[in-house]
């Protein structure tokens, strides 16, 4: 029993550092009453990505496969049972949960443990006061077990007895379509992309450019050496795919690397211009200017 208990505890800690590795930070995993080294991994990993989604995404850093909408409302109607009566598009796709597992179904049932008792003292005051309404913390149990805590505003609707629970969270999208990679830009383009293991290592070739920003550009031929490639299939594949050369790619996140360093810190423009492998600070400006439509010291610097 505690085997398989163990088991769906890494389990969820795999899910959970897939969801990192792909730029959520907003889900967080269920603690248990073990003291073992397992829940000390869970306490530190829910750490982690608290800190990550408080730094990331205020430094501007995302993933560079996924967009990121902010502001996205979810809401629940509820009647005086509790039960769930409607709910919006965005609510089942956070949750990951489909119709038949939310409709008509008691609200309390998509909470945590730790949400659910503070619940059940919160639905004695919603039915007692007609004019409720609060903002309070609840913790949902997403599909894959993952936990997400969001702030929700309750409030009981006029003229009827439904109950309007609403939050609003941040929502990662997929930005490459695996089905639809020519543009009118590339239609011209031979066609090389023909397998999802192809569209992989062009997207590994993006992520390895984008860690190395800090040392030259290996060309093209060295690269397509380092990802097992051809040369034609590297170049076409990732124009295909990203609308750009690889090294237009390399020098547009140099300068928007640059631009936040000139933004979040006091380092000289000139080491900056260093740090983002411009030689001369010159070539950096005008290179910066052509990208931007200003120079760097038109930037107003936070310090």
């Amino acid at each position: 029993m505690n085997q398989e208990i163990n088991l769906q505890r890494m389990r969820s800690m795999s899910q959970m550092l897939l969801e990192m590795a792909g730029g959520n930070f907003g889900n967080r995993i269920q603690r248990t009453e073990e003291d073992d080294e397992l829940e000390g991994l869970v306490v530190l990993m829910n750490m982690v990505a608290e800190e990550m989604k408080e730094s990331v995404f205020h430094a501007g850093f995302i993933n560079p496969h996924h967009s990121y909408r902010n502001l996205v409302q979810s809401t629940f109607i509820l009647d005086e049972c509790f039960v769930i009566k409607s709910y919006n598009s965005e609510a089942s796709v956070l949750l990951n949960l489909t119709p038949d597992l939310l409709y008509d179904t008691l609200f309390k049932n998509l909470l945590s443990e730790d949400s659910l008792c503070f619940w059940n003292r919160l639905e004695e005051e919603i039915l007692l006061d007609p004019d409720y309404h609060a903002t309070v913390q609840l913790i949902y149990i997403a599909q894959n077990k993952l936990l997400v805590p969001v702030y929700c505003t309750i409030s009981r609707l006029m003229n009827c007895s439904k109950i309007l629970i609403s939050f609003v969270t941040t929502v990662v999208e997929e930005t490459i379509s695996k089905f639809d990679m020519i543009t009118p830009e590339s239609k011209d383009l031979p066609i090389f992309l023909s397998r999802p293991s192809d569209i992989l290592m062009i997207q590994n070739v993006y992520d390895y450019v984008l860690e190395h920003l800090d040392s030259p550009l290996p060309s093209v031929k060295e690269l397509s050496y380092i990802f097992g490639t051809n040369e034609n299939k590297l170049k076409y594949g990732f124009k295909q795919l990203f609308r750009t050369s690889i090294y237009q790619f390399y020098i547009i996140e140099r300068l928007k690397k640059a631009h936040l360093l000139i933004q979040q810190t006091k380092i000289p423009l000139k080491s900056i211009a260093t740090m983002t492998g411009f030689n001369t600070y010159p070539n950096f400006s005008k290179g910066f200017k052509k990208h931007f439509g200003y120079t760097p010291m038109d930037i107003k610097r936070k310090f």
